[in-house]
């Protein structure tokens, strides 16, 4: 089982709020494009502390919101809903 609580980097003072891992949370969901993390520092509507910023992208990652690529981050999670619609469509071959 992964665990899922992550250890504080030494040079994270205190953990993120959740006002703030939402925020960054709505930004990559809403650009729906792969960004650079420089990119998503000027997306951001408040500026993020840079180690701040890396502890909520790996709490998402974890707990499977967005991937690493090599271009940067992408969001990748599927709400419930969406999965019962597909699966209610069922597959089909063309």
């Amino acid at each position: 089982m992964q665990q899922l609580f992550l250890k504080k980097p030494e040079k994270l003072q205190h953990s993120p709020t959740l006002d703030t891992v939402l925020m960054v949370e709505q930004t990559i969901k809403e650009a729906k494009e792969v960004l650079t993390i420089g990119e998503l520092k000027r997306r951001l509507p408040n500026q993020v502390h840079h180690y701040t910023l890396k502890y909520i992208l790996e709490y998402l990652q974890k707990s499977g919101k967005i991937e690493f690529t090599p271009s940067g981050v992408v969001w990748i999670f599927m709400p419930k809903e969406d999965i019962t619609l597909i699966m209610k469509k069922g597959r089909t071959w063309t």
